[in-house]
C-alpha cells in the first residue's frame, strides 16, 4: 500500500469505512470515509491548506447545493499515525464534503475543524454526515475524482457474529437501524459484522457493485488469494486480497425488498446492522426483523 492510516487516525471518529460508496475511489478502498461524533469536519492530517473548491453537486432535495475539496500538503512530522511507502515524496491530503472554514495558506492541526460538513447530493438520503479522505503525490493532480493512493488501514476490527435478526430503534425515511448486533465495548475498539467465516464486512450489501474485508482483530491483512464468501448462510461473492464483488442477490427483511445494508466499523454504542431503502419503508421502531438473503436475476445496483 502506499499510504498507511493507523490506529490513531481512525480513533478521533466514531466509524469508518474503505468501501461503502458507489465512487470509484472507494472501490479498491482508496478512500476512506470517516464519521465524527459532531458535525465538525475534523482534518485527520497536519499541513498548509493548497487551495478550497467547490462543486455543484447533484441536486436532491436532502442536499446542499454545493459540496467541496479542500487540499492539504500533508506535514507528515506532525501527522501521527500517516505513513507514507516513499518518504522522501511530498503528499497532498484530499479532503471533502466539508464546507471549508480554512483558507490557502493555513496551517491546520490534526483534529482541527476544516469547517462543517454538509449533505451532499453525491451521496444517499441514508448516508450520514462524513469526512471523506484521500491522498495523491504532490506530483499529481489533486483535483481530478480519480487517480487518489492505494490506501491500508493498520486498524484491528473485533467482528461481530449475526443472525440476520433485530430490532428497530432508529428509522429515517431510507433507512431503519437495528439493535442486533450490538457493540460489546463501546469506544474501546472498532468492531464491524462478519461474514460466515469471521471476515468483518465493509460497504453496501449488495446495492454497490463490490465491497470489502477488514483486517483481522489482530491487524493482519486478509490472504491475497481469491475465495469465496457467504454471509446469513448465503454465497455473496468472492474475495480479491481485501476486494469483495458481490453476486447476484437480493436483502429482504420481512419479506420486504431492502436496497441493502450500509456496513461500517464503527466504535460508538449506536451499532447494529443498518438496513436502507431508496424509494422509502414502512419499518417502525419496535419492530422486529429477520433479514435473508435471496438469489436475484435482476438485483438493485446503484453504483
Amino acid at each position: 500500500m502506499a499510504v498507511t492510516l493507523s490506529s490513531s487516525v481512525a480513533e478521533r471518529y466514531r466509524r469508518f469505512s474503505l468501501y461503502n460508496s458507489p465512487y470509484p475511489a472507494h472501490d479498491t478502498g482508496c478512500a476512506v470515509d470517516f464519521y465524527p461524533e459532531t458535525n465538525d469536519g475534523l482534518s485527520p492530517v497536519s499541513g498548509e491548506v493548497l487551495d478550497t473548491k467547490s462543486v455543484r453537486a447533484p441536486p436532491k432535495p436532502y442536499a446542499v447545493e454545493e459540496d467541496h475539496l479542500i487540499l492539504i500538503s500533508v506535514d507528515e512530522a506532525n501527522s501521527p499515525g500517516v505513513r507514507f511507502d516513499d518518504p522522501e515524496s511530498d503528499y497532498v491530503a484530499r479532503v471533502l464534503h466539508v464546507d471549508p472554514a480554512v483558507e490557502p495558506g493555513d496551517y491546520v492541526e490534526v483534529g482541527e475543524s476544516l469547517g462543517e460538513m454538509v449533505r451532499s447530493g453525491f451521496f444517499g438520503q441514508w448516508v450520514d454526515n462524513h469526512v471523506h479522505l484521500g491522498f495523491r503525490r504532490a506530483d499529481q493532480n489533486a483535483y481530478r475524482a480519480g487517480g487518489s493512493l492505494p490506501l491500508a488501514l493498520d486498524v484491528p476490527v473485533e467482528p461481530l457474529a449475526w443472525d440476520g435478526t433485530g430490532t428497530v430503534v432508529g428509522v429515517g425515511e431510507t433507512h431503519a437501524l437495528l439493535d442486533s448486533p450490538s457493540h460489546p465495548e463501546p469506544g474501546r475498539y472498532f468492531a464491524g459484522i462478519a461474514a460466515d467465516d469471521g471476515r468483518v464486512l465493509d460497504g453496501g450489501v449488495a446495492h454497490y457493485t463490490g465491497g470489502g474485508v477488514l483486517s483481522s482483530p489482530g491487524g493482519d491483512e486478509v490472504a491475497t488469494t481469491d475465495a469465496p464468501l457467504s454471509f446469513l448462510e448465503f454465497p455473496v461473492g468472492s474475495v480479491s486480497g481485501r476486494d469483495v464483488h458481490w453476486e447476484s442477490f437480493d436483502v429482504v427483511a420481512n419479506g420486504e425488498r431492502a436496497t441493502g445494508l450500509s456496513l461500517f466499523a464503527a466504535q460508538d454504542s449506536r451499532f447494529g446492522a443498518k438496513l436502507v431503502f431508496h424509494e422509502g419503508h414502512e419499518f417502525a421502531l419496535g419492530d422486529a426483523v429477520r433479514v435473508e438473503l435471496t438469489a436475484s436475476d435482476d438485483p438493485i445496483r446503484l453504483g
